[in-house]
């Protein structure tokens, strides 16, 4: 082998050498701190998720998006500081990262769109973690509400995995919003049973000192009057968390009244749980008024419209 060859390869080794007592202790520092920052990120999240589960103030809607958000700055702390080690550029890094996420947002649009859906539903809460909740598309429970997905359980124990951006698109029916339900049973009775007892059995005859089922400020009256049968519509509030008992409670407890009273003859021909529709006035029987016509909408009209007005 030539001099030159073997003194060329002596000098390459060297210099792989130098470049490597070099390289070598700062790859190793780069790799410690990815392993501390892990560390840290899992160590911090639980900390934050015992200090956030003592906070009566937040409730669990928000608390796991803020562990995730903590853990994963953390560990993008990290990887910044490993790559600084290592001789990367981090500016020229992040444009190069931003040029990359420019391109994947473009092939990610849907995954953004959760991302926005997320930080909405988040910001708003239209629903929390233990609402029963209703799309066009399914129900359940809310279990988990994540910056990507929800996760959901049906009532038969069924498990969903939603897009955030299935739930903030569509209409939503949140059912453990409101504090009280209004619920309402059409009751249709023989002629022969008198009006006026019908309807004190129907407003009095409920359990009481908070037994379930129990039923607030009931109200009834004469919805049809047929030549055999009258129909009486019945309605009430139920307090929250006892609709389910309610619901299952009272058809069987307004048959049981009208038979202990009226024995066979009174007892009823149909009993059906209705709920007046958003047009119906009977609705807020008990409640507020009716919305009213805006008055100055209605003096502000044209002379010639308020003649033609039946």
């Amino acid at each position: 082998m030539p001099i030159e060859a073997i003194e060329s390869s002596q000098t390459l080794l060297r210099t792989l050498t130098a470049q490597a007592a070099v390289f070598l202790p700062n790859l190793l520092v780069a790799i410690v701190t990815l392993v501390v920052g892990f560390t840290i990120a899992g160590w911090l999240a639980r900390l934050v998720t015992r200090a956030l589960g003592t906070s009566a103030k937040l409730d669990e809607t928000i608390r796991q998006p803020l562990v995730a958000i903590v853990r994963y700055v953390v560990i993008v702390l990290a990887l910044i500081i490993a790559l600084t080690q290592v001789g990367v550029q981090v500016t020229s890094l992040f444009a190069i990262l931003g040029a990359a996420g420019l391109a994947v947002g473009l092939a990610l649009q849907g995954t953004l769109t959760n991302i926005a859906a997320g930080i909405m539903l988040l910001w708003l809460r239209p629903f929390r973690i233990g609402d029963y909740i209703e799309t066009s598309q399914f129900s359940g429970r809310v279990r988990e509400i994540g910056l990507f997905v929800c996760h959901l359980e049906t009532f038969d124990g069924i498990f969903v995995f939603a897009p955030n951006s299935t739930l903030w698109n569509v209409w939503m029916r949140n059912h453990s919003r409101a504090a009280a339900r209004l619920l309402a049973w059409s009751v249709t009775l023989p002629r022969s049973v008198p009006f006026e007892e019908a309807r004190a059995l129907l407003t009095s005859g409920w359990p009481k000192n908070g037994a379930a089922g129990q039923l607030s400020e009931p109200l009834a009256f004469l919805d049809q009057l047929n030549a055999d049968t009258q129909v009486i519509l019945f309605r009430a509030e139920v307090k929250e968390g006892s609709t389910a008992a309610a619901q299952r409670m009272t058809g069987e407890t307004i048959r049981q009244l009208f038979v202990e009273r009226f024995g066979s003859e009174g007892e009823p021909k149909e009993i059906k749980r209705v709920l007046p529709g958003d047009g119906d006035p009977s609705r807020f029987l008990g409640r507020d008024e009716a919305p009213k016509a805006n008055a100055q909408l209605v003096n502000d009209r044209p002379e010639a419209a308020r003649q033609g007005m039946v």
